[in-house]
């Protein structure tokens, strides 16, 4: 009896401290001052460290003010597994540190609070769909184990390629095997995701598999960067900055998660009808919109969905490859 009163205690105990760290976490968001100026009327806001430098999106909730801890750990409920490769690499705190420096220029801060979610889930859709040891009957089901990897298990190859060798040489002894959230793979991604963090990644790939951080951090920049000029961000394919050409619409290139894949893989998984690497990224942003609470059915018919009959923008071309 006296066991079973213990447990109690101690299980109410776990329950209260839980709802404070919750209602700390909260307040730590709310104890930000917004910052507010209007230029040529419209509004722009500082909203510190996690908002910082005058923007349009910082008037809008920051990620930590709509996603938490605990939606965090829900998605990548496995991640730290004893079967995991990546135990004790992935967190939330990395997670948000690498969001703060994109949040003013609209990752996860554009639109209203449901399109905020749905682009974070997005993202992260990708990310637990490329970085995970999930399969049909493992424990928690196939969804539940993202963020199980931080790099490719077995290369194959170094990944060199000399043909940007006066642009992205290859370090003697550095190796371009697939690391980070979004795997980078080849000297000139690692050179291009490097310039533009201002880390030496030429020098020294193994930073991404070294620092959770910077792994965010680079999958993030690629989510908000074309990869041609003329060609849409993942970012602006999902929420709706992207306007599709004429040429687009012939392709079947439509904003939504479909046109996100065919950004960041080309015809790695596009272009194929309903092939098992394509679902498997739908399937994982599909979980996250209704672990979040928003729902898979905001995502859209099919053919916003998926990439299946899409051309892609970028055919057979590595650069547009992450696979």
């Amino acid at each position: 009896m006296e066991r079973a009163k213990r447990n109690a205690v101690a299980a109410i105990t776990l329950v209260i401290l839980a709802v404070a760290a919750a209602r700390v976490e909260g307040q730590q968001a709310s104890d930000v001052k917004t910052l507010v100026k209007y230029k040529h009327g419209k509004k722009y806001c500082d909203k510190g460290w996690e908002c910082r430098g005058w923007s349009i999106y910082c008037c809008n909730l920051t990620i930590s003010e709509y996603f938490q801890t605990y939606q965090f750990e829900n998605l990548f409920s496995k991640r730290n597994s004893p079967v995991a490769h990546a135990v004790g690499f992935w967190d939330y705190h990395s997670f948000i540190t690498a969001a703060a420096l994109f949040e003013p220029l609209g990752f996860g801060t554009t639109g209203n609070k449901t399109m905020q979610m749905m682009e974070v889930a997005a993202f992260l859709g990708h990310v637990g769909s490329k970085t995970s040891c999930g399969y049909g009957v493992a424990t928690g089901g196939p969804l539940a184990w993202g963020l199980c990897y931080n790099h490719e298990m077995s290369p194959m190859q170094s990944y060199c390629d000399e043909y940007f060798k006066l642009t992205y040489p290859c370090t003697p002894g550095a190796e371009y095997y697939g690391r980070g959230a979004i795997p980078i793979f080849w000297n000139y991604n690692y050179g291009a995701v490097g310039e533009a963090l201002k880390e030496d990644l030429l020098s020294h790939p193994e930073y991404i598999e070294q620092n959770a951080t910077l792994a965010f951090q680079a999958a993030i920049w690629r989510w908000m960067t074309p990869i041609k000029k003329s060609q849409p961000s993942a970012h602006d394919a999902f929420v709706g900055n992207w306007k599709p050409t004429k040429n687009d619409t012939m392709e079947n290139r439509v904003p939504g998660f479909g046109t996100t894949m065919n950004i960041l893989y080309g015809d790695g998984v596009c272009g194929q009808g309903d092939v098992d690497s394509m679902n498997n990224i739908v399937s994982h942003f599909l979980y996250y919109l209704d672990l979040l609470g928003v729902g898979r059915e905001q995502a859209g018919p099919h053919e916003f969905l998926t990439c299946a009959e899409q051309v892609p923008f970028n055919p057979s071309s590595k650069a547009a490859s992450s696979t």
